[in-house]
């Protein structure tokens, strides 16, 4: 018998993460800082994906990981190209071209941004351990809330 799932079938989350070889709580991060990625929630907040959920976390990953891009770069892209350039990413369907020029238009946005009025910019470094330490306080929060809920579900 197989266990092979059909293309069109919603995944769980531990399905996902192991198609993408990611932790689960990585993709919880993810939901969390792109609002374009909505999973179906059903009884328990377990979570079901659907095909193009997973089209569009296996870009935002290639972004990340394979083109170098930060959290807030892919809130760029995501922004100024739309959900589909970001699918059709993940996908690997983007023209070379036409990455290269989505990559160069937010590196120009994140040239002219100005600094905030309350003080002065931060360094590229800077910013990014920032982020950094951001997304780590982000998924252990999550972890910790995930582990209450759990024991408190435990209790009931």
């Amino acid at each position: 018998m197989s266990t092979q799932k059909s293309p069109d079938a919603f995944r769980t989350i531990s399905e996902v993460a192991a198609e993408l070889d990611v932790p689960q709580h990585v993709l919880r991060f993810w939901e969390s800082k792109f609002s374009q990625i909505r999973p179906l929630k059903r009884g328990g907040g377990r979570r079901y994906y659907r095909p193009e959920d997973v089209d569009l976390l296996r870009g935002v990953r290639a972004l990340l990981y394979n083109d170098g891009y930060t959290i807030k770069g892919v809130q760029k892209v995501f922004r100024e190209q739309g959900v589909k350039f970001v699918s059709e990413t993940g996908k690997g369907t983007v023209d070379a071209s036409l990455a290269e020029l989505a990559r160069e238009a937010v590196r120009r946005s994140e040239r002219e941004e100005e600094p905030s009025e309350g003080g002065a910019a931060l360094d590229a470094s800077a910013k990014q351990t920032l982020e950094s330490i951001l997304e780590e306080l982000t998924v252990l929060k999550e972890e910790i809330d995930e582990t209450l809920w759990e024991t408190e579900g435990d209790e009931a």
